[in-house]
């Protein structure tokens, strides 16, 4: 039974930071690509950042040089650092992992999900 959990949201001002993180549990496979998604009210969820099993990140545009997504296999949790914060980065962010189109890992459908953390900026 496979678990994400994410944590670390809440309300920040404009140019402020945060951490999400995500603990994985139960799952078997040792090599898996996970992501961050966020979905604002009334708009489509987009992918935000990606990170497959040899370290390889990729990042929406709009994130580019402010977030960062790490990984920590040793304690199976995944992180995203969000710096420079803006209100159009208000959003439920959500940890996901295996892809099920694994070229296209920002883009995919994934199979596992955990339940959404808010992150709200002003």
């Amino acid at each position: 039974h496979v678990q994400l959990v994410e944590s670390g949201g809440g309300s920040v001002q404009a140019g402020g930071s945060l951490r999400l993180s995500c603990a994985v549990s139960g799952y078997t496979k040792s090599r898996v690509c996970m992501g961050w998604f966020r979905q604002a009210p009334g708009k489509e969820r987009e992918g935000v950042a990606t990170i497959d099993s040899n370290g390889s990140t990729r990042y929406a545009d709009s994130v580019k040089g402010r977030f960062t997504i790490s990984q920590d296999k040793a304690k199976n949790t995944l992180t995203l650092q969000m710096d420079s914060l803006k209100p159009e980065d208000t959003a439920m962010y959500y940890c996901a992992a295996d892809p099920t189109i694994p070229w296209l890992p920002l883009s995919s459908e994934y199979k596992y999900w955990g339940q959404g953390t808010q992150v709200t900026v002003s």
